[in-house]
């Protein structure tokens, strides 16, 4: 019922920056949350930053400062913009969004930072 698609991953070199995107299918009015989510290889999925319905933000303490959630309501899209990359920043970004009582997810996009 809800599909997410993601672009804007890819290859840059330690502090450098990319903007990540998330199309979704339908308006975000209908999430109660949107967020990033990343998969360091040989760790667990964390949560990178995420969007709440009020417009809260929350961050991971890894990101805090470089990394910045947003929303274009018009074009159904969530950003996450970030700067000042660092190889420990490499991995896969998955987009989510939960629509009460429902969690979806996008087929994420490799973020590759080179030191």
């Amino acid at each position: 019922q809800v599909q997410l698609v993601e672009s804007g991953g890819g290859l840059v070199q330690a502090g450098g920056s990319l903007r990540l995107s998330c199309a979704a299918s339908i308006t975000l009015y209908s999430f109660n949350s949107m967020g990033w989510y990343r998969l360091i290889p040989g760790k667990q999925r964390e949560l990178v930053a995420e969007l709440g319905a009020s417009g809260n933000t929350n961050y991971a303490e890894a990101v805090k400062g470089r990394f910045t959630i947003s929303r274009d309501n018009a074009k159904n899209t969530v950003y996450l913009q970030m700067s000042s990359l660092k190889p420990e920043d490499t991995a896969v970004y998955y987009c989510s969004v939960v629509r009460v009582p429902e969690r979806y997810w996008g087929q994420g996009t490799q973020v590759t930072v080179s030191s």
